[in-house]
């Protein structure tokens, strides 16, 4: 069986990823009230109804502290519903790029992670998406795993907004100022799924995991302060540990990702995501 249309499905609708997507090409997005993910069962079910020439699988249960909480919802979303998903695109022989997770590793040391480095999840959020990844290599269909952090835009719940938010009503807000990422625009990663999406049909030898984030690399405080720079607010930032700042699910103080391997198979550069937020601010919010 294939593909009967040349349409690329996608998990998510109202999703930070999805909604760039939605922006950048004429997809079919679907939300939960069509394909809710913690029934697995309704998106194998959409993927045989659309039938389409790729699916992107965009949605994912990201509160990483509920997730502590709500472990088994948190596998099924995060696990059991991509693996699914996997298995139906492998009966039709279509792609399914997945967006996964820095938390994949366990955040220890100070080199860029690469997608061939062992992985070893601290937290629900983390082992939920490494056992999603799992499944969809298990299921034999032809994949990309994309590997993302600190995602970003002008929708959703994100850091950027959580901090426009808060300097609002606040002279000084404290940041942890030793766990270091690259922020990743929402836009960024839509325009590189599509792009896969597009080589992987042509050439499905690029199956396999890589990893996609912005540049440069920095720290949650520091990030905080170009936020407030870019939005003309004057608000101190203090940097605090992580100690100093206890969660109830554990963060990585390391989430930086090599994307060498991306850049060399797909021709994709990571993202200068401060390009990407002075036009977020610019665009959105006032000063």
């Amino acid at each position: 069986m294939f593909s009967k249309n040349n349409q690329t499905l996608v998990f998510g609708r109202t999703g930070q990823v999805a909604r760039e997507i939605q922006r950048l090409a004429p997809v079919q997005a679907l939300g939960r009230d069509i394909a809710d993910l913690s029934y697995p069962e309704s998106c194998v079910a959409a993927i045989y109804a659309h039938r389409p020439r790729a699916v992107i699988n965009a949605a994912a249960f990201t509160a990483v502290d509920l997730c502590e909480e709500q472990e088994e919802l948190a596998l099924t979303i995060n696990s059991v519903a991509p693996s699914a998903m996997a298995q139906a695109c492998a009966m039709l022989n279509i792609p399914l790029i997945h967006i996964s997770s820095d938390y994949v590793f366990d955040g220890i040391g100070y080199r860029p992670f690469s997608p061939k480095d062992a992985t070893a999840p601290q937290n629900v959020y983390g082992h939920s998406k490494l056992k999603g990844e799992q499944g969809i290599i298990k299921s034999g269909c032809n994949y990309v795993i994309l590997r993302t952090s600190w995602v970003f835009s002008a929708h959703g719940f994100n850091f950027v907004k959580k901090i426009l938010h808060s300097s609002k009503s606040c002279d000084e807000l404290n940041v942890v100022m030793d766990q270091v990422g690259g922020p990743t625009p929402a836009r960024a990663i839509a325009a590189a799924c599509l792009e896969i999406v597009d080589q992987i049909l042509v050439n499905p030898s690029k199956s396999g995991i890589y990893h996609f984030s912005g540049a440069p690399n920095v720290s949650w405080c520091d990030f905080a302060r170009v936020i407030l720079m870019e939005a003309g607010r004057k608000v101190q930032v203090n940097g605090l540990l992580t100690c100093d700042y206890p969660t109830q699910a554990s963060r990585p103080l390391n989430s930086q990702l090599d994307c060498s391997f991306t850049e060399e198979t797909f021709n994709l550069i990571r993202p200068n995501w401060r390009l990407d937020l002075a036009n977020i601010i610019k665009t959105h919010f006032s000063k």
